[in-house]
């Protein structure tokens, strides 16, 4: 297994969660043509890591990115978006690609953005090896954010969280599943989790989205999402988590009443969108009983928080709605 970056808990923190000390770990110019870098995925690859990075340029368009890294931590990002060929489709029309999410399943890695086709729907591709890259169908109709495939099949069929939305800056968004024979054709959806009423947990209240590749534990599916509150100085972005039913993940087992995670330091609360916390992949070791937290800062930089496992686990379970 490779080492997945790690820093111990600070002395004087109490937190499940704590941030890297040298947060953002990727800055908004870390390629030429970049204006911000975020909301990315990273995956084990060879003897490093290989990422699929949200780089919008300097005209702020939106695109996606190949990068890799010994450590996890400092990346060598390509300078130049992923050109997709033909997978399972010859349409692979994109006005747009964001919000990525990559996890290798049986004998590829597969990716999901948000993908501009008539309006953000879930694009679907795969690659063995970082290099080539392959487009497939658009999993759903229009409008449609934050796909996340799960890292086995379910009862025989793949399975994806999304979270149904709107064509502009949606103020709500409840958290789906819906599963695949074969990773062209998607139905039997299921709501699995919607936005809390206000009073009950207000940070998550607006609505709610899934984030890095649900993790398998005894107790259940670990999911990690985003909850956002409407505030009087525009959305909020925070970090929660839940457990859903291994065999069932529609059932939400246990779900965090407060956040993991918030924006408070100064490159969470200032950036293109400010007060931003969005979590988009996960690495974990069990052994060790780590787990370590990719998630956008400020829709700016790439910023990394760490926990250890069993806490996040028992935390979820001891704090839940």
């Amino acid at each position: 297994m490779n080492t997945i970056p790690w820093q111990d808990r600070p002395e004087n923190s109490k937190d499940v969660m704590w941030r890297y000390a040298e947060n953002p770990i990727i800055d908004r110019y870390a390629i030429p043509s970049s204006n911000s870098i975020f909301n990315s995925a990273v995956v084990p690859f060879g003897d490093g890591f290989a990422g699929v990075f949200r780089c919008d340029n300097k005209a702020v368009q939106m695109n996606i990115f190949a990068g890799f890294s010994k450590n996890g931590i400092d990346w060598d990002i390509n300078h130049e978006p992923i050109v997709m060929q033909s997978g399972n489709t010859e349409m692979i029309e994109s006005a747009y690609k964001y919000d990525p999410r990559v996890v290798f399943i049986e004998d590829r890695y597969w990716i999901t953005w948000c993908n501009g086709y008539n309006g953000p729907t879930i694009g679907i591709g795969y690659t063995f090896d970082f290099k080539e890259f392959f487009q497939c169908e658009n999993a759903f109709l229009p409008f449609n954010r934050n796909g996340v495939l799960f890292p086995q099949k379910i009862n025989g069929k793949y399975a994806m969280l999304s979270r149904p939305s709107d064509n502009g800056h949606t103020p709500f968004g409840d958290i789906w599943i819906s599963y695949s024979p074969d990773m062209k054709y998607w139905g039997e959806h299921r709501l699995v989790m919607k936005p809390t009423p206000f009073e009950d947990s207000a940070w998550q209240c607006t609505k709610v989205g899934a984030g890095p590749i649900p993790i398998l534990t005894e107790d259940g599916w670990l999911m990690i999402y985003h909850g956002v509150i409407n505030t009087c100085n525009g959305f909020r972005y925070a970090m929660g988590s839940a457990l859903l039913d291994v065999d069932a993940p529609d059932q939400v087992k246990y779900r965090t009443q407060p956040y993991l995670l918030g924006p408070a330091e100064i490159y969470e609360m200032v950036g293109d969108v400010p007060n931003v916390v969005f979590p988009c992949a996960a690495l974990h070791d069990t052994e060790q009983d780590k787990l370590t937290v990719y998630y956008g800062a400020a829709d700016t930089a790439v910023a990394i928080a760490f926990g250890k496992l069993s806490e996040v686990i028992q935390f979820t379970k001891d704090n839940s709605l």
